[in-house]
């Protein structure tokens, strides 16, 4: 994207490199004013952010664990309810409930915060698209956001509960108890809810990269299978060391890379349509 492409009233008289510079500015203060007014709401919110939200998944009255034993009642299988979680959290430093308390708040400020600042990313990229790149990404924002809330919600709703179990009831050794800090408890509820967010956005970038005229539905058929091993990789890296959270993160991005394979075999269709067209 050339700066000079840029098409609205200011642009037209001549901005300089110094003014594409200044309203950066402006666009990345305004982010980071949204990020931190979600965060200071988050801060003093502390016994629903922390009660509910954060330590929701390492109370066995959460919702997914009543789902599940919901569900096993109904499938007459007994192990699918999960009726304890042995472990206890623990601040092993002094600063620890209040680092843990900043770094939660900032968090969930850039969770709730993110259309907002996906918007204002967008508004500083649009104006140096050429009419057809604008309208061929119109509903970005709304895409965008969808997807990442997608993925936040499968992250903290399905992947963070059942590692946590996992994690909470692996023992070398029943004389082993399962003591977590809050650090890492922390850490490792926003790493899944986090990476699972992203990860959800695999149809945007196939979606992008197909219209750049990087990558083709042939050329993802053709990989699948080389898909297939770096999306295992990816969810071993970023989950918990066991294998039902691999999988359970797995599944649903190549759900999703089945739906960039129909994007882009879509798009294809309808660039054919319009060289058809020009050519009439």
């Amino acid at each position: 994207m050339a700066l000079d492409q840029y098409k609205d009233d200011e642009e037209e008289e001549g901005m300089s490199f110094l003014d594409h510079l200044e309203q950066l500015r402006w666009h990345l203060l305004r982010s980071i004013s949204a990020i931190l007014i979600f965060m200071v709401a988050a801060f003093l919110s502390k016994s629903f952010v922390f009660g509910v939200v954060i330590l929701g998944p390492s109370k066995i009255d959460f919702i997914t664990y009543r789902v599940l034993c919901q569900v096993s009642e109904a499938l007459s299988i007994p192990a699918l309810c999960i009726q304890e979680l042995p472990f206890i959290i623990q601040s092993r430093q002094m600063t620890g409930q209040f680092s843990m308390h900043m770094t939660s708040s900032l968090v969930v400020g850039l969770i709730v915060a993110f259309p907002y600042v996906f918007w204002e990313v967008w508004r500083f990229i649009s104006p140096g698209l050429y009419d057809k790149e604008r309208n061929a990404a119109r509903g970005a924002v709304f895409f965008v956001s969808l997807l990442f809330f997608m993925g936040a919600a499968f992250g903290y709703f399905i992947l963070a509960p059942l590692s946590i179990n996992f994690l909470s009831n692996y023992q070398l050794d029943p004389s082993i108890a399962n003591e977590f800090d809050i650090t890492s408890y922390i850490s490792t509820l926003a790493m899944l809810v986090l990476a699972s967010a992203v990860m959800f956005q695999l149809p945007i970038v196939i979606y992008f990269l197909t219209k750049a005229g990087l990558v083709s539905s042939a050329f993802l058929k053709t990989y699948r299978r080389h898909a297939i091993v770096i999306i295992l990789v990816l969810s071993a890296l970023i989950t918990p060391p066991d294998v039902i959270s691999q999988i359970l993160i797995a599944m649903p991005i190549l759900v999703l890379y089945e739906a960039g394979i129909f994007i882009a075999k879509r798009l294809e269709r309808q660039q054919r349509e319009e060289e058809l067209k020009n050519d009439y």
